[in-house]
């Protein structure tokens, strides 16, 4: 980390030119013409201030080349020579990771069969570069892709590699051949062309083969199977190409077969992946998010398999994702389309018919309804169940205004449903972990079930934009630039308590400690949490203990924290320019910022009160409404007194605005 300088490991990407005490660049991460990307040698920070992103030299490269924190130094102590002593592994890790290593390596074997029987053989040219060629793909495509082809006999490749040295067992555990039951080994792919399955790194995992006789009996394409490098489901085809792409445009395009990317590619739209003809999973779409939130489908027009592939969307939906579909012309697939228009017309398209899912589902289904007042229940059941599983609550909001416009259906009653199904599946989530949680002993209520509770309010705060959490990322942000630097904190003579100094992570530990108050923002908690660990440690820097922390959601959280400008305000800013002020300013500003965090919490337990005195069963219950307003007078005594306190530093009535 100390080592590494960022404009030398940015540079290897970026063409950088120096602006002043800085450089500046294109930012490999969007598309821009006029230079947003900074990079600061003096703090060894980069920043790009037309996406946003930003940080240290580690964390450049895990978003540039989708490295995972440990990967990413690993890369950082090749480049810099630096050797790195791992733990050793035990003989059963050795085994299995050697045999992972041998199973990249037999396919890699594999995969240079496949080339040379394409561009070398009679066969392979007269078969299988005589079909890709008809297809429209030109040379550099058909080798950009690594594309091939395998010998009708069934078992060329098998003898091949045996001869070469490679083990039977091993062969057949990539899934390239396989044992018949009598021993013998025989290539799956045989009279194929192939179509090679990359990981995001590049290395081949997998092969997909389409046969191209005219055979009733054998299936159109046959893929490889399960392995020990090799799940389906965590794979998208075409990503390692087109990942930097998808970064670029931040939107990818989905579409279902191999040929549709490759031809997509071909075409100069590029950020494009498959999900190879399987529905899609979990794991496909995290790989899509850790490039961009943005997806469009692209669909031909068979409406079966649109309505057999629908359920990706709310899939898509439930992880965060922000989805436009687009409908290709009859009997236009991405492919033919691809071949038979330019780039521009191809985007232009896309551009003009894409359409939100609510748009697209809706028509959809409203085809086949028509009038029957049933199924028209049914076709908003639907629609708000995926309405439903988005996370975001502004989102929610407005899918719920369109449904309303286009179903011709009230937007409270469409608001009850959507709380109703997400109610629901809360319980649901709760009663699934109470039952993980719970031994045999724990069945009945018990004290220990209180914390899975209290765990499970957290999980659901955390999903519903809390409007504290803004103010919770101001926190972390001053504790991450200032928990290490001295306050002072004044004589209290009514305590008879003489001045004295401390931290700034001490002072904010001790301060919410004594009212017992906890951030709500899961990360944001477990930093607050760990900094506390060292609220007595005078030499504690947490930007520094946080930048290269092992957990690469906070190590990148620090680095775009503590990237941006923390803004004090003017009488502040006055203020500590006077370096004998500096450490009473600190303490003013530390101050501020916790009491002004406790008065937010006041105000959201202020409008729960009010809540309360509008509710209809407080109000019938005489015990009960008394409660309510004792706690209404209590609140409100406690906010004046904060602003008060806030008043007395000169602030006034303030929102927590740094």
């Amino acid at each position: 980390m100390d080592t590494a300088k960022v404009e030398e490991v940015v540079g290897d990407f970026v063409a950088l030119r120096r602006r002043g005490v800085n450089m500046i660049g294109l930012c490999p991460f969007h598309n821009e013409k006029t230079p947003s990307f900074t990079v600061s040698p003096s703090k060894n920070l980069w920043k790009c201030f037309g996406c946003g992103k930003g940080g240290k030299p580690v964390h450049f490269i895990m978003e540039h080349e989708q490295l995972s924190y440990p990967d990413a130094l690993r890369w950082l102590a090749k480049k810099y020579h630096i050797e790195i002593k791992e733990r050793e592994m035990t003989d059963e890790e050795k085994r299995e990771e050697s045999i992972r290593e041998s199973l990249f390596v037999i396919n890699q074997y594999a995969l240079q069969h496949f080339i040379d029987t394409l561009h070398e053989s009679e066969e392979g040219q007269a078969i299988g570069l005589n079909y890709f060629r008809h297809r429209g793909l030109r040379d550099e495509t058909i080798k950009k892709f690594c594309l091939g082809y395998s010998f009708e006999r069934r078992d060329s490749f098998a003898k091949k590699a045996v001869a070469a040295g490679y083990n039977p067992e091993l062969i057949a555990k990539t899934g390239v051949c396989y044992s018949t039951d009598d021993g013998r080994l025989q290539d799956r792919f045989w009279g194929r062309v192939i179509f090679p399955v990359h990981t995001i790194s590049g290395k081949i995992v997998a092969f997909g083969g389409r046969i191209l006789q005219n055979n009733a009996k054998a299936a159109k394409y046959v893929n490889s199977p399960e392995s020990e490098i090799y799940h389906k489901s965590d794979h998208l085809y075409g990503l390692y190409f087109s990942k930097q792409a998808i970064m670029q445009k931040d939107r990818c395009i989905l579409v279902e077969g191999y040929l549709d990317v490759i031809s997509m590619h071909q075409s100069g739209i590029q950020n494009v992946v498959a999900s190879s003809g399987t529905s899609l999973t979990t794991g496909q779409i995290k790989l899509i998010h850790r490039f961009t939130d943005n997806v469009t489908l692209l669909y031909d027009g068979d409406k079966a398999g649109i309505k057999a592939s629908i359920r990706g969307i709310d899939m898509l939906l439930e992880e965060g994702m922000n989805i436009n579909v687009v409908l290709l012309p009859d009997g236009e697939d991405p492919d033919s389309y691809a071949q038979s228009h330019s780039t521009e017309e191809f985007e232009q398209y896309i551009e003009r018919n894409k359409v939100d899912f609510i748009r697209f589902k809706t028509n959809l289904l409203l085809d086949e309804v028509g009038e029957d007042p049933i199924r028209r229940a049914g076709l908003i059941g639907d629609v708000v169940k995926s309405i439903a599983v988005v996370p975001n609550e502004i989102l929610r909001s407005e899918y719920i205004k369109k449904c309303s416009e286009m179903l011709n259906i009230g937007e409270q009653l469409l608001v009850k449903e959507v709380a109703k199904i997400r109610r629901q599946k809360a319980e649901e989530t709760y009663k699934k972990q109470i039952s993980e949680k719970n031994t045999p002993a724990e069945d009945t209520n018990t004290p220990d079930e209180a914390p899975a509770m209290d765990e499970f309010q957290q999980s659901i705060i955390s999903n519903y934009n809390n409007p504290l959490h803004h103010k919770e990322k101001a926190i972390i942000q001053f504790l991450m630039k200032n928990g290490g630097k001295m306050l002072q904190v004044p004589e209290n003579k009514a305590t008879e308590t003489p001045a004295f100094l401390e931290t700034v992570n001490s002072h904010l530990h001790y301060s919410f400690g004594d009212d017992g108050i906890e951030l709500s923002h899961p990360l944001y908690k477990r930093i607050f949490a760990e900094a506390g660990e060292y609220a007595n440690d005078v030499e504690f820097d947490p930007e520094k203990h946080f930048m290269a922390h092992p957990d690469a959601e906070i190590s990148s959280l620090t680095a775009e924290l503590c990237s941006e400008q923390h803004i004090l305000g003017k009488e502040a800013a006055e203020q500590i320019n006077d370096e004998r002020n500096e450490q009473a300013v600190m303490f003013e500003q530390t101050t501020r910022l916790a009491i002004a965090y406790k008065l937010s919490i006041v105000d959201e337990m202020l409008k729960d009160t009010m809540n309360r005195l509008k509710d209809p069963g407080v109000l019938s219950n005489a015990a009960a409404l008394q409660e309510a307003m004792e706690d209404f007078k209590y609140l409100k005594e406690t906010q004046g007194a904060l602003n008060d306190v806030l008043k007395g530093y000169g602030f006034g009535n303030v929102a927590l605005n740094s």
